[in-house]
């Protein structure tokens, strides 16, 4: 696991909390998601059926950082557990492909390319899951990736590296499927800065993009961030509107919800309703008023 990732989830854990009373979301599964721990990155199946999510401090899992799942039962969240494909290491940010049939994720485990790498495990007809493979030299370098976000056609791969160049720091890169490995990763057109870029999930497929932006994501705060696209890269880069989404917060991991596409789910801390250090909030997506062309799909140019 980096320094710098690393670093980040102590300050989450250590969290405090926001300053605002909030009525413009709602908490994902009180009690069962988000609880006493630090819980960043919620996924939901295309089903509708499960939510995969990643926790910094909640004990029972094989590592320092789990990956924990729950089932819609009775009209809400239910019998929450590790996945047995979690490993000694840290496994994170989870993320399931739109037809339902993988699920991607972070980890540091044994075998990589270095630090934390990519990695995706089939999720199988009775609901459990193959064993985790690694995405190759494609997309993992010597550095850390992170947040792998698959496009909905599946052709195309959003992630987060400090191994592939850039403009500086932790940057937003786009691969593609080459019919054996995600492969060729290109900076996001319009977003990278010195600073870190990280955590993104594109909105009506790629029309605009929100992502998280930190000076130095191992020591200050993390902000959510929303851009349109212009036909050939993102532009006028704005803070997510959310009242809890402030310069002085931690709000991250945005993750679109494939069951209903209409809604962003994300990680924060706010005043109310507020179960933990760090939990998992549903949003209504903000507006994609951008056009195609930034790289989300395959006939994107």
């Amino acid at each position: 696991m980096s320094s710098l990732r690393f670093a980040a989830g102590l300050a989450l854990c250590a969290l405090a909390g926001g300053a605002w009373a909030l009525s413009e979301f709602g908490i994902e599964g009180m009690g069962v998601v988000s609880t006493p721990h630090s819980e960043v990155r919620g996924a939901v199946h295309p089903d509708g059926q499960r939510i995969v999510w990643g926790s910094t401090d909640r004990g029972g899992g094989a590592g320092g950082w789990d990956l924990w799942q729950a089932r819609w039962i009775d009209g809400r969240w239910q019998q929450p557990e590790p996945l047995a494909i979690n490993s000694a290491a840290n496994d994170f940010d989870p993320l399931f492909s739109a037809d339902g049939r993988w699920l991607y994720f972070f980890s540091n485990r044994a075998g990589g390319q270095g630090g934390d790498d990519l990695y995706r495990a089939a999720v199988r007809a009775d609901g459990s899951y193959g064993a985790a493979e690694n995405l190759g030299p494609g997309v993992n370098s010597r550095g850390d990736e992170w947040a792998p976000t698959p496009s909905r056609d599946g052709h195309r791969l959003l992630f987060a590296s400090d191994g592939f160049g850039g403009a500086g720091r932790h940057d937003l890169f786009v691969a593609s499927w080459n019919g054996k490995a995600f492969a060729d990763p290109k900076p996001v057109p319009g977003i990278n800065t010195a600073q870190d870029e990280f955590d993104a999930a594109w909105l009506f497929d790629g029309r605009a993009i929100v992502f998280a932006r930190s000076k130095n994501v191992a020591d200050d705060p993390i902000r959510l961030y929303i851009a349109q696209c212009d036909g050939d890269a993102y532009s006028q880069a704005a803070p997510l509107p959310l009242s809890f989404n402030t310069h002085s917060g931690y709000t991250l991991g945005p993750a679109l919800d494939w069951n209903k596409p209409g809604e962003l789910l994300i990680s924060g801390s706010a005043k109310s309703p507020k179960a933990g250090k760090m939990d998992i909030y549903r949003m209504k997506a903000p507006a994609a008023t951008g056009k195609p062309g930034c790289g989300a799909s395959a006939t994107s140019k």
